[in-house]
């Protein structure tokens, strides 16, 4: 996981301050150590599990109190899709969770950057490309083999760790694969625009595998020119 600036925590988050013993809170079985990253929907935590002494990534909702049974149910799916994959190369979890309304999970703390951070570290050095994509397709495929699909594949989802080895995160739009023809959707476009394969842009009700497939496409081609293949002033345009 990589750090961030802290930013103002929303009603319904625990209030920490910056890394360090003093600004420490305990949270269930966890302590909270600093913030680590948020998103539109998480914020993730560092953290120390106090039953096994280990140092973790704790995962909550934002806004606690006023997520959405929908916001609840993807929050869960996603640590519920990744609780089924164990491979060396997808971040693992520890432990799903409600404490006092407010669900978390804990995973493996990746210390390191979020490959976005880093693509201009691998330009101009194709069998290094190569190898990195080849193990992330590995570890996607190995989610394809249990009957899930990623549907946002990305740099900012694939995680270096001190060794430089990735480690594939955020399975928040995880869906089952549903036989051979791909997975049920509502019809609402979801992933990000500069990955997302075409019939995942038109929001089409059956997707494969492809989808997949086609996102690290683009993370390839992203690494070795420095940009993603599509990329316009908006999302929308985009």
């Amino acid at each position: 996981a990589t750090t961030d600036h802290l930013s103002p925590t929303c009603e319904g988050e625990p209030r920490i301050g910056a890394s360090g013993p003093a600004a420490s809170k305990r949270f269930g079985g966890y302590e909270l150590l600093g913030e680590i990253a948020r998103g539109g929907m998480g914020v993730v935590y560092r953290a120390r599990q106090l039953s096994l002494n280990r140092t973790v990534a704790l995962k909550m909702i934002r806004a606690a109190r006023l997520a959405t049974p929908s916001d609840v149910a993807r929050f869960v799916g996603e640590a519920e899709a990744a609780a089924q994959l164990d491979h060396p190369h997808i971040v693992p979890i520890y432990e799903i969770g409600v404490e006092e309304g407010q669900h978390f999970f804990s995973m493996r703390l990746i210390e390191g950057n979020s490959l976005d951070r880093e693509v201009q570290r691998f330009r101009g050095d194709g069998t290094r490309i190569a190898r990195l994509v080849e193990t992330v397709a590995r570890a996607v495929h190995h989610a394809h083999q249990r009957g899930i699909l990623h549907r946002d594949l990305k740099p900012g989802n694939v995680l270096l760790d001190a060794e430089g080895q990735p480690n594939i995160t955020d399975f928040g739009l995880a869906q089952r694969i549903e036989g051979a023809s791909g997975v049920r959707q509502a019809g609402a476009i979801v992933g990000t625009p500069s990955y997302m394969a075409p019939e995942q842009a038109r929001a089409e009700k059956g997707l494969s595998v492809a989808v997949d497939v086609y996102a690290l496409g683009a993370i390839l081609y992203e690494l070795l020119t420095g940009q993603p293949p599509f990329k316009a002033r908006t999302p929308l345009d985009t």
